[in-house]
């Protein structure tokens, strides 16, 4: 089962990701990941990636293509896997396409104002515990006592310019992958749990 998971910032990828890969037992593929194990094994292509990222500068669509591939090429993703982060332009899902087939794309939608108030609502602590205020209303970290902050990508002003960036480059992406017949639309704004029941549901029909 290959699954890519698409959405903008605060539709709840996710949660729904960790739901996915629990239930059907997958390796979940993220770029973030995969970027950070090749430049902690100081392999080539980490190296070159992280001259980039060092810089503040966008990796590379054919860099960040074969980083992923890599990872794809691993014993753990023969039954399948849930990539999610990626692709994020049409020449990284050009280019996914011609490494492998997919058998579905996920797409969760989700209202702006909804998205605002997911987001502003979040509260980090350094030991990267993630809480939010509609259920946990504290200002110290339940797990190690430190106290929560609110990162620079959960602010108003960060979250606006993240949803605009999604806006503009995510058309492309969902027409490419609704000719390829395999694009599925599902509305985010729902809870976890109605989410994924849906989710279930179109995954086991294609298992």
């Amino acid at each position: 089962m290959k699954i890519v998971l698409l959405g903008a910032p605060g539709a709840g990828k996710g949660s729904q990701a960790v739901k996915i890969v629990e239930h059907y037992k997958i390796p979940h593929i993220s770029t973030g990941d995969a970027f950070r194990d090749n430049i902690a094994r100081g392999t080539q292509i980490g190296v070159y990636a992280k001259s980039f990222m060092d810089k503040g500068q966008l990796v590379p669509d054919d860099v960040v293509v074969k980083i992923v591939a890599e990872r794809l090429s691993k014993d753990d993703c023969k039954r399948g896997f849930l990539l999610d982060g990626f692709p994020r332009t049409i020449n990284q899902a050009v280019e996914l396409d011609k490494i492998t087939g997919i058998d579905v794309a996920l797409n969760l939608t989700a209202d702006p104002e909804i998205v605002m108030k997911r987001l502003t609502g979040r509260r980090s602590c350094k030991c990267g515990a993630l809480y939010h205020i509609a259920t946990y209303d504290k200002e110290t970290c339940e797990k190690c006592g430190g106290t929560l902050y609110i990162r620079d990508d959960d602010k108003p002003e960060t979250i606006k310019k993240r949803l605009d960036i999604y806006a503009q480059t995510i058309d492309p992406i969902l027409e490419f992958y609704e000719a390829k017949g395999v694009l599925i639309t599902l509305n985010g704004d729902r809870t976890v749990a109605e989410v994924f029941e849906d989710v279930r549901r179109i995954l086991d029909d294609i298992d």
